[in-house]
């Protein structure tokens, strides 16, 4: 009787380590999963972050470029009777160019 114990208790032991042999490949496999999301999310991450530095060195020159704009159309605004021929004449041209705006795309709106 202590022999079919053993026996029994032999193929517990072999049904264990197998089960757990098994629960350990399958450990493995997640983790493995878990490596590669990982590695996904890093790359993701870093090519996020060369985008956000493209997007702000752009930010960047709009910002030089408008600024510079600016102080041109501030000077010529502060410089006096002279350059007042020339502020009519653009704000004559950007009228008309709004007009013109207006007028393409209420025809392509209609078409």
């Amino acid at each position: 009787m202590a022999s079919n114990w053993r026996n029994g208790r032999g193929s517990m032991e072999d049904h264990l380590v197998d089960e757990n042999q098994r629960m350990s490949e399958n450990l493995a496999q997640k983790v493995n999963r878990l490596k590669g999301i990982a590695f996904d999310m890093e790359s993701e991450t870093k090519d996020q972050n060369r985008f956000i530095d493209g997007v702000d060195d752009d930010f960047n020159s709009t910002t030089g470029l408008l600024s510079g704009s600016f102080g041109r159309i501030t000077h010529m605004v502060q410089s006096g009777k002279g350059n007042r021929k020339m502020q009519c004449y653009i704000i004559l041209g950007l009228v008309g160019l709004f007009f013109i705006a207006y007028f393409l795309i209420s025809r392509v709106r209609t078409g």
